[in-house]
């Protein structure tokens, strides 16, 4: 039993860590970063004009913001954030004032928010302040609700919470049912016998989904039949985001789903199956909505009485009756209730339990934030790739001593019995595909035939690398003295007169800026892709609805790159196809064409956090038929893994 509890106590410590680096990140940048570097940084909007106000379905009072530029910077605003609004002076001398309460988001679009007020003095405080804006606040809910979880795994003595927390630490053996396996021939053989290992599982399972291997597929199906079995169970995941892609393929799926909480898109067809929605649209909610608006109305009278409270009295308790039918009707109808992990601690699903949590891209949560749902459920079917996108930790500290190591990884190493891998994927050429699956899957994942040698233009190089430690000008020229590398071939489809500014080494953002970016890469990037679109043709491009995706690993380079794209002629007809982002934003999605621009480029072989190769093993895998990378193999070389990976372009 101390085996097992263990890694929870150490878990716990190194969640402190975790707390007390954020809360002095956030104390620094309230204190000490000037507003514009903020907004630049996408944790604060400013100047803001207030719409309208109004109580939500759910009772609580609400505010519409609007952001007044519309700019290419991304934000790190979404539902259930913590947020403090400010007045920013307009003398320089003089700091902005925060306001002393803090709000909750109820929603956010690209330059609207809708707010979540503590009291009606909030949103006059807000109505009548001049130079108005927003920004994140430090989470402290959160890290309680992860606490609190936590303390109970470590205190639990016996039942379901222990029977998991020893499974999990391989301290027990994970058991499973014994019934003959079922047929599905629209899944590969992998996929179907993943779906199987869920069915089959008493405590836990493990659906391992390399790139394009389809494991939103098989999870959905895997939910499916398991609510042949079960009236209900719950689907998690780390992300708003992520939530929101499963719940979205379960409803294509006919699965009546409940998602607690606010959808990072706010369109009709997502709207649809929130909480909020679904409860203002019950029939008892027109009565619930007079009820509540009464009470308002006679809070707001001066002279209140003995009478006045009764009144209130008698119509809260209908209210409240009301309410529980309605929240009661709305659970009974939901086949999956689907959140966030720390959204699963909602007041909404208070008593509620299920007898199977499934949790989608659990190899990017934190293991106290899974403990949060794993409280509600019997068994837990957690579904990811430990080999893509890490969890989230600010402090290195923390990161070091383990904090980044998710439950899934801990399952994967403890109880490799739960284990399926997904063997089979559809979206990559098989050349593209080939140096993942070497490096990180053991050679283990096969590409379809559909795709296996689906290419844009015939006799083409799926994957090159255009390298920036080599001179290359409209004629030829030799490598600079020491370069090591032949001259740099861009494969017949990629033309030799691709010329840019050298050396294209990178530089840190300064004043407002942050972080790493490298222009005439950035550069050098428009002008490859400008020409393999003219390679392609114009108008097939258009006619064949080919897309791009260009991904680098900093926030910085991939604003600069969208400021390029912004102002090129050449590509403005077609500029909605093309997107630009951090390998983080791209996780879970694909493109025909995808550019990767690795940014780092200096003398001392220092690449940050393209370390982290799980980072790039997405940024690689985004790519459907042709892969271009863009970097400094000079500097990047000094890692094998990059060394290995321009040895293996090269070869193509």
């Amino acid at each position: 039993m101390e085996n097992a509890l263990l890694p929870i106590q150490r878990l716990r410590t190194l969640l402190e860590m975790e707390r007390d680096a954020e809360r002095e990140e956030y104390r620094v940048q309230s204190e000490q970063m000037s507003l514009e570097r903020k907004v630049r940084r996408g944790i604060c909007w400013w100047p803001l004009t207030v719409g309208r106000s109004y109580y939500n379905s759910l009772n609580l009072l609400v505010v519409e913001v609007m952001k007044t530029t519309d700019d290419d910077i991304d934000h790190s605003f979404e539902y259930g954030r913590p947020v403090i609004f400010f007045t920013h002076s307009s003398y320089p001398s003089q700091p902005s004032r925060l306001f002393s309460y803090q709000c909750t988001i109820s929603y956010v679009e690209d330059t609207r928010m809708v707010v979540v007020l503590p009291s009606t003095q909030a949103l006059i405080d807000i109505q009548s302040a001049e130079n108005l804006g927003v920004q994140l606040y430090f989470d402290e809910t959160s890290y309680r609700t992860m606490f609190h979880a936590l303390d109970d795994v470590l205190s639990a003595k016996k039942g379901r919470l222990v029977e998991l927390r020893d499974i999990f630490a391989g301290q027990q053996k994970a058991e499973k049912f014994t019934f003959q396996p079922m047929r599905f021939p629209w899944l590969n053989p992998t996929q179907e016998q993943a779906v199987n290992e869920v069915l089959w599982a008493k405590d836990v399972a493990v659906v391992h989904g390399p790139p394009g291997t389809g494991k939103t597929t098989t999870l959905v199906e895997a939910i499916y039949e398991t609510l042949h079995r079960e009236t209900q169970v719950i689907v998690c995941a780390q992300s708003n985001m992520a939530v929101d892609w499963i719940s979205e393929k379960l409803v294509d799926h006919g699965v009546p789903v409940l998602r607690i909480g606010n959808p990072t898109r706010v369109n009709d067809k997502m709207l649809s199956f929130t909480y909020e929605r679904r409860f203002e649209s019950h029939p008892d909610y027109t009565e619930l909505w007079s009820i509540r608006k009464a009470i308002r109305d006679i809070r707001e009278k001066k002279n209140k009485g003995e009478s006045t409270h009764q009144k209130i009295a008698r119509l809260r308790e209908r209210a409240q009756e009301l309410e529980m039918r309605i929240h009661e009707s709305l659970m009974n109808e939901a086949r999956v209730v689907a959140c966030t992990l720390v959204g699963s601690a909602n007041k909404i699903l208070v008593g509620q339990k299920f007898s199977t949590l499934f949790i989608d891209e659990a190899a990017q949560a934190l293991e106290p934030a899974c403990w949060i749902a794993i409280r509600r459920a019997h068994r837990v079917v957690f579904a990811g790739d430990h080999q893509q996108l890490p969890a989230t930790v600010k402090c290195y500290e923390a990161q070091k001593q383990g904090l980044g190591k998710t439950l899934m990884e801990r399952i994967v190493e403890n109880v490799p019995s739960a284990v399926t891998l997904l063997r089979v994927q559809y979206r990559m050429h098989e050349q593209i595909m080939r140096f993942s699956s070497d490096w990180f899957y053991e050679g283990k994942v096969e590409s379809a035939p559909m795709v296996k040698y689906r290419s844009i233009l015939d006799w083409d190089t799926p994957m090159v690398w255009v390298d920036t430690a080599c001179q290359t000008h409209p004629l030829p020229l030799p490598c600079r003295e020491g370069c090591g590398h032949p001259k740099q071939q861009f494969s017949n489809s990629i033309s030799e007169k691709v010329s840019t500014p050298l050396p294209t080494r990178e530089g840190q953002g300064g004043g407002s800026s942050h972080g790493y970016i490298n222009q005439p890469e950035a550069e050098l990037t428009v002008s490859v892709l400008e020409q393999y679109i003219e390679k392609i043709g114009r108008q097939r491009y258009v006619d064949e609805r080919f897309d791009v995706g260009i991904i680098t690993p900093y926030r910085l380079q991939a604003q600069y790159l969208r400021s390029l794209l912004k102002k090129n002629e050449t590509l403005r007809p077609i500029r909605k196809t093309i997107s630009v982002n951090t390998v983080d934003g791209f996780q879970g999605q694909e493109r025909d064409i995808v550019l990767i621009s690795l940014v780092r480029s200096n003398e001392h072989g220092q690449i940050g956090f393209l370390n982290d190769l799980r980072r790039m093993n997405v940024a690689m895998t985004r790519a459907r038929m042709k892969l271009i990378i863009i970097g400094d193999s000079e500097t990047l070389s000094h890692h094998p893994f990059y060394h290995k990976l321009k040895a293996y372009v090269d070869g193509l």
